[in-house]
Order: C-alpha cells, then sequence, then structure tokens
C-alpha cells in the first residue's frame, strides 16, 4: 500500500514547533519575531502568497507587516526601503516577494536584504553557506521538502535521489540537502537525455519542473519515493496539477506526495519556522 505524505499533517507539526518557539522567545528574552514583505505591483498570485504569509504569522503569535508598491516603483526608492528595513531592530525577516516587475533587478534586490535576515534563504551568502555545509538559513520549499521526508521517517542515506529541475528555489538547494544527508545525487533538466532511463534508477524522485503531469508510471521502478513540488494550472481549468502523473505513479510508488496538499502547504510553515530562526540569532 502505498504512503501518502499529506503536507497538512507536517505542516501542522512544524507550525505548532513555530507557535512554542515564539511564546519562548517572547517570555524569556521580550522578543516577538517580526516579518516585513514587500510586495511591488498587483500580480494575483503574489497577492495570494502574501496574504496567506501574513495570516499565518498572525496565528503562530509573529509580528507580521506587509509594504505594498505601486507597479512603477523604482530600483533606486525599493533600494532605500530595504536598507531602512535592515536597520529596523523589529524586523528579524525581510523578503521580498517575486517576481518583481521587469524594470527592476531581483538580483540586486536580494542581495540588498542583510544575510540575517534573508528569511527566503535566497542571498548569496546564504546559498554559500548551503553550499559549503555551513549552518544557514534554507530555502522554504526545499527545507520543507526534507522536513516531509524526516517526519515520515524516508530513509535518505546511501539512496539515489534524483532531482528533476535545477532551479535555485527549489532544484539546487534541495540536492544539496539530500547530499548533506548522504544521499547519492543526480540532478535533471530540460536537456537531460533520455530522461526516463535515469527517473527509473530514483529511490527517491523530487519533481520542480513546471510542466503538468509530465512524470509517468513508466518513467519510475517499483517502490520509489516520490515528492512533487510542481504547482501548475492547465489553461482554462482552475484544478492545480503537480509535475508527476498520480494516477499512473503511485500504483507503483511506496510513498507520494499529492498536489494539491503537499509540499506546497510547506513552503510557509517553513518561512515562518526561519523566520524564529533568525530572531533567535538576532
Amino acid at each position: 500500500m502505498t504512503l501518502l505524505m499529506e503536507g497538512k499533517s507536517v505542516a501542522a507539526k512544524i507550525r505548532e514547533e513555530v507557535k512554542e518557539a515564539a511564546a519562548v522567545l517572547k517570555a524569556e528574552r521580550g522578543i516577538t519575531p517580526g516579518l516585513v514583505v514587500v510586495i511591488v505591483g498587483e500580480d494575483p498570485a503574489s497577492q495570494i502568497y502574501v496574504k496567506s504569509k501574513h495570516k499565518a504569522c498572525q496565528e503562530l503569535g509573529l509580528y507580521s507587516e506587509v509594504i505594498r508598491l505601486p507597479e512603477d516603483t523604482g530600483e533606486a526608492q525599493l533600494l532605500v526601503l530595504i536598507d531602512e528595513l535592515n536597520r529596523r531592530k523589529d524586523v528579524h525577516g525581510l523578503l521580498v516577494q517575486l517576481p518583481l516587475p521587469k524594470h527592476i533587478n531581483e538580483g540586486k534586490i536580494l542581495e540588498a536584504i542583510d544575510p540575517a535576515k534573508d528569511v527566503d534563504g535566497f542571498h548569496p551568502i546564504s546559498t554559500g553557506r548551503l553550499f559549503s555545509g555551513q549552518k544557514t538559513i534554507y530555502p522554504c520549499t526545499a527545507y520543507g521538502i526534507i522536513k516531509m521526508l524526516e517526519i515520515y521517517q524516508i530513509p535518505i542515506k546511501g539512496q539515489h535521489a534524483v532531482i528533476v529541475g535545477r532551479s535555485n528555489i527549489v532544484g539546487k538547494p534541495t540536492a544539496i540537502m539530500l547530499m548533506d544527508r548522504h544521499a547519492t545525487i543526480t540532478i535533471c533538466h530540460s536537456r537531460t537525455r533520455n530522461l526516463a532511463e535515469i527517473t527509473r534508477q530514483a529511490d527517491i524522485l523530487v519533481t520542480a519542473i513546471g510542466k503538468p503531469c509530465f512524470i509517468t508510471g513508466d518513467m519510475v521502478k517499483e517502490g520509489v519515493i516520490v515528492v512533487d513540488a510542481g504547482i501548475n494550472r492547465q489553461e482554462g481549468s482552475k484544478k492545480i496539477y503537480g509535475d508527476v502523473d498520480f494516477d499512473s505513479v503511485e500504483p507503483k510508488a511506496s510513498a507520494i506526495t499529492p498536489v494539491p496538499g503537499g509540499v506546497g502547504l510547506l513552503t510557509v510553515a517553513m518561512l515562518m519556522y526561519n523566520t524564529v530562526e533568525c530572531a533567535k540569532n538576532s
């Protein structure tokens, strides 16, 4: 029987840890962990994400502030705001919601955030520490994948983990974090030849490619553990699809995450976790 690794129970466990840790910080050190999210423009998906982050902070006892800026905000103006937020003692976590308008250089903005407040884990210093095996703030979705595997007691050591997708947000950090836990790693991407031959070798298969139902049953072996980090909508449909064709892959998998209801629920929970970690270190 296939184990369904549901994000709801994992997220609830993480959120409870966050709530307790925030209460201890307030009681023992007088610190209320504070997260500020800056959003530029009116991107609908970003608006939903920001709302969910603000709500989670309120529920878990964290201070939350959302700064909304118009689409035509200049890069220099945004950099001045980031500098001000870097200096504020009540702000422990700072996040600039992506994507940004095209006239703003995302890399320049991310580098301007104080690494000590980098709750997204995207700053070059954060990623450098990750790469070199140092303690750091880990990217939220990648960290959520690791937490999912750990909480469901999925063995990682010695396993062959295949990651399909090489983004800086999910694919690359997930690969490094799995390797740090002694998995053997293969990273695949859009130019990988004979992809199905490689995915069939996976003991653990992680997908983050943004192609709905791309991984099918004939591309995996019996007993594979599947973590689907894809969130896709097909044109004309409100339904959300993963990168994995669940119906054909699930019968062969020993464990699998659903979409929706899987990894996606952990990203905000791990953002709250990272905010408390930044507050502890302040």
